[in-house]
């Protein structure tokens, strides 16, 4: 088990990690959420041992990895870029940490080749990084960090320079794999969709901080503040209540004029097409003056209002999640 006990990375007198604690049980997949500068990755530096000037401990198990250089810690990494070597063939690069620890021939090409077996490259072996599409990259240098059998993997926006539907399909088969191998992993995204694909547990993080950590269905439901809750897409409004409460756009009903008013007035402001519905800006009338509302409005709608139109907001009954005040 990896425990992380008030860690903290500063640069240059800006503090990018705030002293934090996170634990990361045998087996469970982890995903850091949050957006740029949120210091998701400087966290995982220091977890590695790359941050010299990291402060708090790292801990495996009984075992204080503190002052244990990166490469002697027994974990794993893979980063956006995969950092392959383009002179070298495929299993040449999944290889080569193995050859640096000095591992019998036999012992390094049997490992090599069971980890491209893991991640669908076989085939692949003799062939040239530059031959190889960005989703195959991506394989090889997750075969690389799997052959040395880390006990620990820890994954940097591995899928940012792939292609939506790539990686759609990626995030599927690594979950997968990690459950069969019960690989214990932290992964890194800013992406929401990854982070709640792969995860059995979500930290979200925001200004060097942890805002909420939970299974990804308790961090969908129950957005623990403001931050969480626009984050994950939700509206934050006081246009229905007397504090804030968070609301998802698919729970905020839109009625045109001539219709029941039992909300707000407000006026469509923006329109656009998200394939399986429009997605509408709607500014109404709250009690801090004018309020920007997002909500979903599907195809399959009698009527989905211009923009320009003048509606009545209502929120689907028990959707709003009260909110801690600011």
């Amino acid at each position: 088990m990896l425990r992380v006990d008030r860690v903290g990375v500063t640069y240059d007198g800006f503090t990018a990690v705030h002293p934090l604690d996170l634990e990361v049980a045998d087996g469970e997949i982890v995903c850091v959420l949050g957006p740029s500068g949120s210091g998701k990755s400087s966290l995982l530096r220091a977890i590695a041992g790359l941050e010299p000037d990291a402060t708090g401990a790292v801990w495996w198990d009984e075992s204080d990895l503190t002052r244990v250089p990166s490469h002697r810690r027994g974990f794993g990494l893979m980063f956006q870029d995969h950092a392959l070597f383009p002179h070298r063939d495929v299993q040449g690069n999944v290889e080569f940490g193995l050859r640096m620890q000095r591992l019998p021939r036999s012992e390094v090409d049997v490992r090599a080749r069971d980890a491209l077996a893991l991640v669908g490259l076989s085939a692949f072996e003799h062939r040239r990084i530059t031959e190889l599409s960005g989703g195959e990259q991506q394989r090889v240098a997750l075969a690389r960090a799997l052959a040395a059998a880390p006990r620990l993997l820890m994954l940097d926006e591995p899928l940012g320079a792939l292609d939506r539907a790539l990686r759609e399909r990626l995030v599927t088969e690594l979950r997968a794999l990690f459950v069969r191998l019960r690989l214990t992993s932290l992964f890194v995204t800013h992406d929401h969709d990854e982070a709640f694909a792969l995860a059995d547990r979500l930290v979200v993080m925001h200004e060097g901080r942890i805002e909420q950590a939970g299974s990804p269905v308790d961090v969908w439901h129950r957005p623990a503040n403001a931050f969480v809750a626009r984050f994950l897409g939700w509206n934050v409004t006081r246009a229905f209540a007397d504090g804030h409460v968070a609301v998802r756009p698919d729970a905020v009903e839109l009625v045109e004029a001539g219709g029941v008013a039992v909300g707000p007035p407000g006026v469509v402001t923006g329109r656009t097409f998200r394939r399986e519905h429009f997605l509408l800006d709607v500014e109404v009338d709250g009690r801090d003056g004018r309020e920007r509302l997002q909500a979903e409005v599907p195809l399959d709608h009698a009527r989905v209002p211009d923009v320009g139109a003048v509606v009545t907001v209502r929120l689907v009954p028990g959707a709003a999640v009260p909110l801690p005040l600011p």
